[in-house]
């Protein structure tokens, strides 16, 4: 729990975010509270140090990994916001005692829509219609579909059960992976589910028990011509697996995340026949920010009044 605030001027009682005028658009910040700003990338742009010595939280820049060198400059830090879902490198780079808050929500809507928009560029052929319009050619055939397909989510938390719901409009049968009582299979059942699944789509966060999930068997349990999914973590998908399993076109892959991240130019998985990358995108839409200032904005009012601060990440 976040300590109501003090009246001295250093034991953090401040907030720094990552944009302005944030009061403007949603209300005057609470009285007792001072609340700055650094982007995290404007050079020169970073608060002098009496100030860093005030801010008790902490929103960090979205997508600007440097920013973590100003740690060390928050001697009174006492929460961290990140506005990414997935917080598990940050983790152990906080100081003891400093709780952290992950941007669980932010990103459903977003994920969700590219995850859907890339089962439907692959089903669809779009790539190859995209090369033809740019070649000059009309060679129309047909495609796959994702009507009345089957697709099994692996890591069914708030994004897969947002991607639920469009796979659900789109008429495709959906598997859910994750939590018993809402009626999902567990890892252990993958092996049995897999020679049915269609598409596949990897919704998993990193960690010890995630690295490398999906590998050898897992791929090799696909039926053939079945699509592969990842808008998790990169490293959760055995990449030299995924290589072995495309390189002759018995399976397909549309990845926004990869292994390694950023996607060398000269990789073989850009060269992949059925393989479509696009460059860890998937929650980068316009339905973001809206989001996220609404969180920034209720973080603080319950920083200033000593309430519990909104999805609190394990230490542990």
């Amino acid at each position: 729990m976040t300590r109501a605030l003090h009246d001295t001027a250093t034991d953090g009682t401040d907030v720094l975010v990552p944009w302005p005028d944030l009061d403007r658009r949603h209300g005057p910040w609470p009285a007792g509270v001072g609340v700055h700003v650094w982007d995290g990338v404007t050079p020169g742009s970073e608060p002098a140090e009496d100030v860093l010595a005030r801010v008790g939280l902490w929103v960090m820049p979205y997508a600007v990994p440097d920013a973590v060198h100003l740690l060390p400059r928050l001697p009174h830090l006492r929460a961290v916001q990140s506005l990414s879902a997935g917080v598990e490198k940050l983790l152990p780079l906080l100081p003891p005692g400093v709780g952290l808050h992950n941007g669980r929500g932010l990103h459903d809507a977003s994920t969700a829509e590219h995850a859907l928009g890339l089962i439907l560029a692959a089903q669809r052929d779009l790539p190859q219609w995209v090369a033809d319009q740019a070649a000059g050619r009309w060679e129309p055939h047909f495609t796959r579909s994702l009507a009345d397909t089957t697709v099994t989510i692996v890591g069914y938390g708030s994004i897969g059960a947002a991607l639920e719901q469009r796979l659900l409009a789109c008429e495709a049968r959906v598997v859910r992976r994750a939590r018993p009582e809402q009626h999902v299979h567990a890892v252990a059942e993958l092996p049995a589910l897999l020679p049915a699944t269609d598409i596949v789509v990897l919704v998993l966060p990193e960690n010890p028990g995630t690295v490398g999930l999906f590998g050898v068997k897992e791929l090799a349990a696909l039926p053939d011509g079945a699509l592969v999914v990842n808008v998790g973590r990169g490293r959760t998908l055995d990449t030299q697996a995924l290589l072995d399993e495309t390189r002759d076109g018995r399976l397909r892959a549309a990845l926004d995340v990869t292994d390694p991240e950023p996607l060398p130019a000269g990789h073989p998985l850009r060269r992949a026949p059925g393989v479509l990358v696009t460059p860890h995108v998937a929650g980068g839409s316009a339905a973001f920010r809206p989001r996220a200032e609404r969180l920034i904005v209720d973080q603080i009012q319950r920083f200033a009044t000593g309430r519990p601060l909104l999805h609190p990440f394990p230490r542990d």
